[in-house]
């Protein structure tokens, strides 16, 4: 056996299951929920001995006790769990609560966890309650026009700015802060939300996409629920079963609030609304997976990449669907000589085939226009289809007129085939006509320049919700930010000062904290997490185990494995094979000081800013502000 140096300490290399949800999960319970629907369900067949429905539960789970008023999830925090109610009922509340909190990075807490919450306590705009709903519809059945009855839903809500949101209040308990509305059964009578109960799962699209809550979930009554954390219900999805359950959950409560928020369908009425749900096809391209395949694709071509992606849409093609982005994120290009021209990138909640449809609603006497461009699927994405005919029919309709997109003046297909080959006039015409509405409303952009949109989406940079950006023009190399960076984390910076560079913007190795963190996907504890609260993305040390699951996945290089030392700073090996125990170290955004990321922060240039790159608008205040 060899004999460790002074320098050297030994350890049992630790393992998956050394790092339960709950530690304390009883045996009993566990069979009980094994009897229970989706799980009694199950094939267990398909899951090994290592990683059984039992294991999974096991480790992966545990059970919440929640009192009436109790906030089991609040909408806008990112999710990593599912939860299964198995006792008493919750409410999913389809409209907002409380105003928007803004961008998860900007609202990190700076003093403290209750401070936070008390910042995020306050009185904001509210929602028709159900006597004006059931006004409107009274006013709809005595004829009045849908559109108009729409709008005075919409005026109604928007008058309503001096009703108190849902007062928030903290309570001290034996199993910690407990956080609940107060006067539920008066929230749950001014806001619109569909009840839950035993044997129904909430919170699951956004621990399987790894993004925020679209809706609040409080309980109703005394309710015992099974949280899921998304490590065990990726291994769950195995099982068609339980694959098909989640879609059909999906369906019935996430799709409507999904809908509901994005600005095309905010004002259908309920009838609609259901129509619109009922007919909606939902379809998923790509691997979730997608790291892999991207790198082998990154030794092609440009073009060659573009023809490897899944294709969503082509142009020329009739515009049979309106699709929606749930998940992920597809190219809008179109044919240019040989290749393809990449127009911009769609994330959640933007459309394609508006603009089309829009035309033909604008003119419903002349043939309809296909697709002007193709869609294609960038890693894996999630959309939604909804057939032509009732977009045309229903939908279109109860919007208002100013907030669809012009006739398209200039098309460069018509019904006829390709019609404008001139790519310089057509591309003039189309960006502006497009009216991509997000979920906030607003266009999405095309301001930036072409080379640079297909540098972002080649290089898959828009998956960054934090990207490190240094302007070249006036960084000096001085490495006031990489000296900034190791003083804050133990002698150890977390980035480094090169990466990928389109003319003098250099798009540093340092984590992007991104929209899709692939890097989560295969972690086995958990130990690489997104905060709620801000969305910056860290590892727990405590419970990383070295496996470099994370590192491997990452596709942009940007978390490294470093070697464990104990605090005499000696290193730590595994007591048997006495190899160097291993963690994986990666930006965390500097997220335990108040100041901010210490290398922005120390730059003497300005020429270090973090930026969100999953949407073109930072980028183009930015650049702006740069040339002015």
């Amino acid at each position: 056996m060899k004999i460790l140096s002074p320098e050297h300490v030994a350890i049992d290399r630790p393992v998956r299951w050394d790092h339960p949800l709950d530690s304390d999960m009883l045996s009993r319970d566990i069979n009980w929920m094994l009897d229970q629907h989706p799980f009694s369900a199950m094939n267990p067949d398909l899951f090994n001995s290592n990683c059984s429905i039992e294991n999974v539960l096991r480790h992966d789970s545990r059970i919440l006790r929640f009192e009436p008023g109790d906030i089991v999830i609040r909408e806008g925090d990112y999710g990593s769990s599912a939860f299964l109610v198995l006792r008493g009922s919750v409410r999913a509340f389809l409209e907002s609560l409380w105003s928007s909190r803004g961008k998860p990075s900007e609202q990190k807490s700076k003093s403290g966890f209750l401070e936070m919450l008390a910042s995020r306590f306050r009185r904001t705009t509210g929602a028709a309650s159900k006597s004006d709903v059931s006004a409107t519809n009274s006013n709809e059945q005595s004829g009045l026009d849908k559109r108009s009855a729409n709008r005075r839903v919409a005026r109604d809500v928007e008058s309503r700015s001096k009703h108190p949101a849902p007062v928030q209040r903290i309570e001290s308990t034996e199993q910690g802060n407990r956080i609940f509305l107060q006067d539920i059964n008066a929230v749950i009578a001014d806001y619109q939300s569909e009840p839950l109960g035993v044997g129904e799962i909430f919170g699951e699209m956004a621990a399987i996409t790894r993004s925020q809550h679209r809706y609040t979930v409080v309980a109703e009554s005394a309710t015992v629920v099974l949280e899921i954390r998304w490590q065990g219900l990726r291994m769950l999805r195995r099982d068609k079963s339980f694959r098909d359950y989640l879609d059909t959950r999906f369906r019935e409560t996430s799709l409507k609030t999904h809908l509901r928020e994005t600005a095309l369908f905010r004002f259908l009425d309920d009838a609609t609304m259901n129509l619109v749900i009922a007919e909606t096809k939902i379809e998923s391209l790509g691997e979730r997976e997608w790291f892999a395949e991207y790198r082998d694709t990154q030794k092609l071509d440009i073009q060659s990449q573009i023809e490897r992606e899944p294709i969503i849409a082509t142009e020329g093609h009739a515009v049979n669907d309106l699709i929606l982005v749930r998940a992920g994120f597809a190219r809008l290009s179109f044919e240019h000589g040989r290749g393809h021209q990449t127009v911009a990138y769609l994330g959640r909640g933007h459309m394609h085939g508006l603009s089309e449809l829009a035309h033909q609603f604008h003119n419903p006497t002349s043939k309809p226009i296909p697709f002007q461009e193709s869609l294609r699927a960038l890693g894996f994405v999630d959309i939604l289809r909804i057939p032509r005919e009732l977009v045309l029919a229903h939908v279109l309709p109860q919007v208002r007129a100013t907030e669809l997109p012009k006739p398209i003046t200039n098309p460069r297909y018509d019904e006829g085939g390709l019609v404008v080959p001139d790519v310089s006039t057509y591309a003039t015409s189309s960006t502006e006509s497009k009216g991509l509405l997000n979920s906030s409303n607003q266009p999405a952009s095309h301001a930036l320049e072409t080379s640079l949109v297909e540098f972002l989406v080649d290089e898959r940079l828009i998956n960054g919700k934090q990207t490190m950006l240094i302007d070249l023009d006036r960084c000096t190399g001085c490495d006031e930010c990489v000296k900034a960076c190791a003083s804050t984390h133990q002698g150890t910076p977390r980035f480094v000062r090169n990466g990928k560079q389109f003319g003098p913007l250099l798009f540093a190795h340092a984590c992007m904290h991104c929209a899709d963190p692939v890097c989560m996907i295969g972690c086995p504890t958990g130990a690489i997490a997104r905060d709620q609260e801000t969305g910056v993305i860290s590892i727990n040390s405590e419970t990383c185990i070295g496996c470099k699951t994370c590192s491997e996945s990452c596709p942009y290089e940007n978390i490294v494995m470093i070697q464990v030392r104990d605090q005499r700073g000696r290193a730590v090996v595994d007591r048997k094979t006495q190899l160097p125990i291993l963690q994986a170290s990666k930006c965390d955004m500097c997220h335990s000081l108040k100041t901010g990321p210490s290398c922005q922060n120390a730059c003497p240039h300005e020429a270090l800013i973090r930026i969100d790159t999953s949407e073109t608008a930072s980028m183009e205040a930015w650049l702006r502000k740069r040339v002015a």
